[in-house]
């Protein structure tokens, strides 16, 4: 066989798996709570490394690549702060977060628990919420299409169009017919693959250059500068904005939905762990990627015509055609991980929250679960049509969504789990405030001090509108502060009980 249909073969293959455990899915998927969050069964396991695959997508194997590649280590900051970031998410969010979903009312999205945390009778969070996750998700999840189209045109030379379509209809597929559960698990092989590859490929990379030590000089010898993290052009500001991205975390729907479905709090701890090692070997991965293709593509190659496909590029030219057919499988699994995650709770919104709602209809048993299979496929058709002509990198769409959601949700996550006075009105208005602030430093301003990443000026003025705003406001009822409190005592339990092991 050629090296295109050995090619072919792996990815055929790991199309194979994924449908298949989507169609396994389906059987343990009966109403709307297992359609939407698995019946809040995940293990530590399967939650730590499905929100990380589900967090990184394209961005960890060809965005993060392609910026170091482009720049250096300089571009590494933006790692480091969502590894911090993420850290700190697993440790002060996670455990309180599924306590408090449970005593408000079962919740199973996010926007379902803001309005059970502030007893929001009219349900305007709660609508509010799950617009903006459609209109934030649509831009994320076509951001996903537009990677899988770039990766069969630099992998197999097909047009755009064709290879977006491929991976859009087979991510779709799959959840569309297994929902959370085929999303979770289908998440934890590809955050399995993605780190086997970002282990592998920089070790034979630096093999084929002779060793570790030919390999830094190799590096040197293009720019000696490619291998500091100061300097290079780095500002304060550039500074602030790439660790500023680990704020983002706490925002994240398609992120902190994984702790809502942990089986107890407590699991928490060990998914933490877990989460942070992946993620650690991940990034550190995609930098060691970066650089040994800067050496081999200095030595061997002319330089990339796209920085974005310098692991693609390694793996063609390093492996025999299969393995680097399984190489290219791990860059669908982080493009495809992501899609899922970010398909399921947008349809979650749109059903559980938009349209529940609007109606005050609640949806029940399989009925739930088919109207959700129906959402998932329109919000994918909608994110296909904005990714037919891309004219962002995958980095700036990530980014603006990624703030987007950091500057509406995070400051509200954290203040109805620490903050008992929060209010309707106060959360309301910081969401509002965060995600328009972000729209719209992210899409009309720039320059000077604009050049600042959106979700900085987003998360703070929401945090400081919404917590003006809930002190002018009559604080919350009875119920609402017996809730805060029953939460605090279940995670402090949890807490004391992991002491005590």
């Amino acid at each position: 066989m050629d090296t295109s249909t050995w090619q072919l073969a792996a990815i055929v293959l790991y199309f194979a798996m994924m449908v298949a455990i989507g169609f396994w899915s389906m059987t343990r998927t009966t109403d709307k709570g297992d359609y939407m969050l698995g019946g809040r069964g995940l293990g530590p396991i399967a939650s730590a490394l499905s929100a990380g695959a589900a967090d990184m997508s394209g961005w960890l194997l060809m965005g993060l690549p392609g910026a170091l590649y482009a720049s250096g280590l300089v571009e590494l900051w933006i790692a480091i702060g969502l590894t911090v970031g993420a850290w700190v998410n697993w440790k002060f969010v996670a455990p309180r977060l599924r306590s408090y979903t449970e005593v408000a009312d079962d919740s199973i999205t996010v926007p379902s628990f803001f309005s059970a945390r502030t007893d929001d009778e009219k349900g305007l969070l709660r609508i509010t919420a799950g617009i903006i996750i459609l209109i934030f998700f649509t831009f994320y999840v076509s951001s996903g299409m537009v990677a899988g189209g770039r990766f069969f045109q630099a992998s197999f030379g097909t047009n755009y169009l064709t290879g977006m379509l491929i991976v859009s209809s087979v991510v779709i597929l799959y959840t569309l017919v297994g929902g959370f559960l085929a999303v979770s698990y289908t998440d934890v092989v590809q955050g399995l693959m993605m780190a086997a590859a970002l282990v592998i490929v920089p070790i034979v990379g630096m093999i084929h250059l002779g060793g570790p030590g030919e390999t830094v000089d190799a590096i040197k010898s293009v720019d000696p500068h490619v291998l500091t993290m100061v300097g290079g052009g780095l500002t304060a500001m550039g500074l602030v904005s790439s660790l500023a991205w680990g704020l983002g975390y706490f925002g994240q729907p398609h992120i902190i939905t994984r702790f809502m479905a942990l089986r107890t709090p407590h699991e928490a701890v060990a998914a933490r762990r877990i989460g942070i090692g992946w993620m650690a070997l991940a990034c550190l991965g995609a930098a060691a990627t970066a650089l040994v293709g800067i050496g081999v593509y200095q030595r061997d190659a002319a330089k990339l015509a796209d920085p974005e496909t310098v692991f693609i590029d390694l793996g063609m030219l390093l492996f025999h055609p299969f393995i680097a057919g399984l190489m290219l499988a791990a860059i669908l699994a982080a493009i495809m991980s992501t899609i899922s995650s970010q398909l399921i709770v947008s349809s979650s919104a749109l059903v559980e929250d938009i349209y529940l709602g609007v109606t005050g209809k609640e949806l029940h048993g399989t009925a739930g679960a088919n109207v959700g299979r129906a959402a998932v496929l329109v919000i994918a058709v909608i994110a296909g049509l904005l990714s037919l002509k891309p004219s962002d990198t995958i980095l700036e769409l990530v980014a603006f969504a990624w703030a987007g959601f950091g500057a509406a949700f995070g400051p509200i996550v954290l203040l109805s789990l620490y903050w008992r006075r929060l209010t309707t009105a106060g959360a309301l208005a910081g969401m509002v405030t965060g995600a328009a602030v972000a729209f719209v430093w992210g899409r009309f301003l720039e320059g000077g001090v604009f050049e600042l990443y959106e979700i900085v000026p987003g998360f703070v003025l929401n945090l400081v509108v919404a917590v003006v705003v809930s002190l002018v406001t009559p604080e919350p009822g009875p119920e609402v502060r017996a809730e805060f409190d029953e939460a605090v005592r279940r995670t402090k339990r949890e807490q004391a009980a992991i002491a005590g092991l």
